[in-house]
């Protein structure tokens, strides 16, 4: 059953509920919470580590519950990397985005409405990001604040996930209330008005129940003019294990909210020489307002040796309204004035949008992992039935009530702005779109000795789509449309380890995307010409091989792979200019790369963490421009990496240094504008005894001037002070 929990009195009842039942815990539980984690790299227990612990950050998870089958990561032959956010919260990061910086194989960009992120040469956003395995659909910001880890797999995962985009797939695991974390609350403040708190109480109220509360308020301005946000989170949890802890039952809910006046600036190739890296570009009264509300229950039951039942229902309601303008070019002379649209000469003329977007996941999930015997020959068997529904109703608008367009313009010297928005809007798109998808999937990984392991998956995915026009004043009022689309995802994997500390694997994997590639909800139009639909469905496959080696008694792990994907029948519209096009199948992309990650202890009181990544993501085949053939795909780049070294010199004190690289990537598929490269130099120094902890970080020490995107510079120069107090 799915309990809605509202923001407002529901949720501050059960936050004070909460609050209540902690502070009348008895104080003295150390019966019953596990004693403290011994500091011998691989017997770490990590999840049990402070957040502001010296070298929580630097060692690896041995599982990632991404893979969906409670195996350790050197088992599954595709590449894995696994990081810990607090590692970033140091430096105040919160955005997905900003925390993946320099992950090899990951190119990140700027999105004032989503994340930016590339894995593998293939955008993320739209469909490969999770949250506790249940994807994150819809256009959306997000806190990361009770996230308490990122785990990344790379490459096809459609045998887990179904529809994917084929780069990989980003899960995010939430914090939620356990048996072994403790409690903390914190403060920070720092650059451009940067101040916030924290809060994360975990309370063991006996051996069989655990409440926790995580939380933030946060506000801060950007070193762009005019531009600042505001974010609440609140996410409260509730887990029950039974005596013998075969039975582990968590809810969760999440409140986050986040307000801000939008930065979506031009293209820094139209702004004129003399331009700030300072200046903003938003108009009086543009604001973006994302609210996420998730609701989560989470069972797991061992009901034999050795085999574990996993269910798993979430109910997601992620809303983004805006009012803003955007992008804009320079104007060079001056255009007839018509209602105030034409062109100044001098100012950026700005495109403008109105929006209000619901999006509405229900997602259930089933899956048994096991472990059993066919003559010398181990299984360990997962076998599982996803099901999703998902409802998108965006609404929007460019023009005034009296059906002028509306426009902006600013001036990217003086910083003079005017526009001509009125005070209402008409609506001029209004549709509603329902997803619904099965997916029936089975892997087994067969150990025929210590050496040699073979890893068998498969499934199959039913998908249907449906768009109806909600627009009253459209001829189209109330048409529909329908689509339906299945597919069959395998993979394979051979395993060799000739020595316990390296494991060697490749592999193949297979994902596909229905409709033409629209991995949205959203899959077509009210209006949609389905012909190009319903020929062969669009699909990526992969080859991988890799190693996976444990080094000086298991204290550093490093990864190698290299891989080859190639994405067929891409659809698009015949006329890349004109949305209203038949659509056709115009080619096939290919994305080829090498990745080397490492992570642990090389000297007794070194730390290292880092990697590098080799993309080479390109147009194969376009049937539609054949002059685009061999150019980069945009917002890949072809080089990405970071190097993070930490010293303690006593156990409570430490220091860090870090460089993260970005090369140079094209902003369109005609590799007209190349973004140059750039590198970031950050530093942190910090102190955590067994109650207080505290960090003070410089974020891009050296005042580098980059763009993270073309139309975001990365942030200059900027200091975080931040205090917790552990309990």
């Amino acid at each position: 059953m799915i309990v809605y929990i509202s923001p407002s009195f529901k949720l501050s009842l059960l936050s004070f509920a909460l609050l209540s039942i902690m502070q009348n815990t008895q104080a003295d539980s150390s019966d019953i919470i596990r004693s403290n984690v011994k500091t011998v790299l691989p017997t770490i227990k990590i999840e049990a580590m402070d957040e502001g612990d010296p070298i929580k950050t630097y060692v690896d998870y041995k599982q990632a519950s991404v893979t969906r089958n409670d195996l350790d990561k050197v088992d599954i032959p595709q590449t894995i990397d696994t990081i810990d956010v607090s590692k970033y919260k140091i430096y105040g990061e919160n955005d997905l985005s900003v925390m993946l910086q320099g992950t090899p194989g990951v190119s990140t960009s700027y999105d004032m409405r989503g994340d930016g992120i590339m894995l593998r040469g293939f955008s993320a956003d739209t469909g490969d990001i999770y949250r506790d395995g249940v994807r994150e659909s819809g256009q959306i910001r997000r806190s990361t604040a009770n996230v308490e880890r990122i785990e990344i797999l790379k490459g096809p995962a459609s045998v887990l996930y179904g529809r994917s985009a084929g780069g990989g797939v980003i899960n995010m695991v939430t914090k939620y209330a356990n048996f072994d974390s403790n409690s903390t609350v914190g403060a920070y403040v720092g650059s451009y008005q940067n101040v916030g708190g924290t809060i994360d109480i975990n309370r063991v109220l006996s051996n069989n129940w655990a409440v926790r509360l995580v939380g933030e308020k946060s506000d801060t301005n950007s070193f762009r003019s005019g531009i600042g946000s505001n974010e609440q989170m609140i996410s409260p949890s509730l887990t029950f294990r039974s005596d013998d802890e075969k039975l582990i039952w968590t809810t969760e809910y999440t409140y986050d909210k986040l307000n801000r006046v939008p930065d979506r600036g031009p293209s820094y190739e139209n702004l004129p020489i003399g331009t700030s890296i300072n200046m903003g570009f938003a108009q009086a009264n543009d604001y973006v307002n994302d609210i996420l509300k998730t609701t989560r229950t989470d069972v797991k039951y061992e009901f034999a040796p050795n085999w574990k039942f996993h269910w798993s229902l979430s109910h997601r309601v992620a809303d983004q309204n805006f009012d803003h303008f955007y992008l804009g070019s320079l104007c060079k002379r001056d255009e007839p004035i018509q209602g105030r649209n034409g062109c100044y000469k001098g100012y950026i003329k700005q495109s403008y949008y109105w929006q209000q977007t619901s999006n509405k996941t229900t997602a259930n999930t089933f899956d048994i992992t096991g472990e059993f015997y066919t003559q010398a020959i181990r299984h360990n068997l997962l076998i599982g039935l996803d099901w999703s529904y998902e409802q998108r109703e965006p609404k929007l608008s460019n023009k005034n009530t009296d059906g002028s367009p509306i426009y902006g313009f600013v001036h990217p010297l003086t910083g003079q702005r005017f526009s001509n928005r009125g005070t209402g809007h008409v609506i001029t798109t209004h549709n509603y779109n329902e997803g619904t998808n099965y997916g029936l999937f089975l892997q087994d990984l067969m150990s025929f000795n210590d050496q040699y392991k073979l890893m068998l998956g498969l499934r199959y995915d039913s998908y249907s789509a449906k768009t109806t026009n909600r627009l009253e004043s459209s001829t189209l009022y109330s048409q529909s449309t329908k689509v339906k689309d299945q597919s069959i995802s395998p993979n394979i994997g051979l395993i060799w380890q000739p020595i316990e500390s390296q494991n060697i694997y490749a592999s193949y994997s297979k994902s596909f995307v229905p409709f033409g590639g629209n991995m949205g909800v959203n899959a077509v139009s009210a209006n949609e010409d389905l012909e190009a639909f319903n020929k062969q469905p669009q699909y990526l496959d992969q080859y991988e091989i890799g190693v996976k080696s444990e080094w000086l008694d298991s204290k550093l792990t490093t990864q190698l792979s290299a891989y080859n994907i190639n994405k067929h029948n891409i659809r698009g519209h015949e006329n890349p200019d004109d949305n209203t096009s038949p659509m056709i199948i115009i080619g096939e992309h290919q994305s080829k790369g090498i990745e080397f990650s490492f992570l642990g202890q090389v000297l007794n009181n070194v730390y290292i963490r880092g990697g590098y990544g080799y993309t080479d993501a390109k147009i194969l085949k376009n049937h539609r421009d054949s002059s685009l053939e061999g150019n980069r795909l945009r917002n890949v780049a072809k080089n990405t990496g970071n190097l993070f070294v930490r010293y303690l010199p006593h156990e409570r004190v430490y220091a860090e240094i870090g460089t993260t690289y970005m090369g140079s990537f094209y902003t369109s598929d005609q590799n007209l504008i190349k973004m140059p490269n750039w590198t970031r130099l950050d530093a942190a120094i910090g102190y955590k005894d067994p109650q207080w902890g505290a960090t003070f970080a410089i974020t891009n020490v050296a005042n580098k001037k980059y763009w993270r995107s073309s139309s975001m510079p990365g942030t200059p120069r900027n200091y975080l002070f931040r205090v917790n107090y552990f309990f």
